[in-house]
């Protein structure tokens, strides 16, 4: 089956990118030269036969926005949104020419905008703004909240404790989430900086980071503390990230200008 799928991808230029320790696989295919199946997606991510890869992501044209983000789980699964795929393509879009320091993009959960903030070589400091939260679901020992993905939220007195991959297949199968959910282990060391393990849904394991995940933790945080902390540091396995939003007053449960910032970084280029 590999070498057949070898012959159906050869000539495919790609760039890999990483934030925080998620890595994903970036095509331009705004002439919609590829036709990718499932099958052809895993098999690219698989870590032994192919690139390897956290997700895939396609930079598409778009009528309403500067590009259209295509974001495919490691199974070959296509989903709306990624964090910090969404930090990756907008490198990779900036690279391709097609925005100078701000953009606007569209993914499967609606439109963002994006600042680069600051370029070092192949090392990108990039602000992206994540959908806006109009609903929190509380339930008994968790926080369901979508980001643009569907994330339950555990707290934990310590992230060394906890099981992640035996724990976040159990939470990631439960009957409360008939979708799946991505499973988040949070640690409050304060206020203002929580420690952060994510099992992630479609790579169906603990990833280094997670961007929309971070971002539906810091929101269970604030509604679990409703201290009037605002903007949060989040420190994963794979690094740190800046959340921030705005809360409406009369509306409990809204959470808008929603920002996400951290890293994104070129690794290599290549030719399948």
């Amino acid at each position: 089956m590999h070498l057949h799928l070898i012959y159906k991808i050869k000539n495919m230029k790609f760039c890999k990118y990483q934030a925080l320790g998620n890595d994903f696989i970036l095509i331009d295919n705004r002439q919609k030269t590829f036709d990718l199946q499932p099958e052809y997606i895993s098999f690219l991510c698989n870590r032994h036969f192919g690139v390897g890869a956290d997700g895939l992501m396609l930079v598409e044209n778009c009528d309403d926005a500067d590009f259209k983000m295509q974001f495919f789980n490691s199974d070959g699964n296509a989903s709306t949104m990624c964090g910090n795929g969404s930090r990756c393509i907008v490198a990779f879009a900036r690279k391709l020419g097609i925005f100078e320091n701000e953009t606007i993009f569209k993914s499967g959960a609606g439109m963002h905008s994006a600042k680069i903030l600051s370029e070092n070589g192949n090392v990108f400091d990039i602000k992206v703004k994540i959908t806006d939260v109009n609903k929190i679901v509380r339930g008994d020992g968790y926080w369901f909240i979508n980001t643009g993905v569907p994330h339950c939220v555990i707290f934990t007195d310590s992230i060394n404790d906890v099981d992640v991959i035996g724990e976040g297949k159990t939470w990631r199968h439960s009957p409360l989430f008939p979708e799946g959910a991505n499973v988040n282990f949070v640690e409050i060391c304060d206020n203002e900086k929580l420690k952060l393990a994510t099992f992630e849904r479609g790579v169906e394991d603990e990833t280094l980071a997670c961007g929309t995940g971070a971002t539906a933790s810091a929101i269970a945080v604030f509604d679990k503390l409703r201290n009037n902390v605002t903007s949060y540091e989040i420190h994963a396995k794979g690094g740190k990230l800046k959340i921030s939003f705005d809360t409406d007053k009369m509306q409990k449960d809204s959470f808008v200008n929603i920002w996400l910032q951290g890293a994104a970084t070129l690794v290599f280029e290549g030719i399948i």
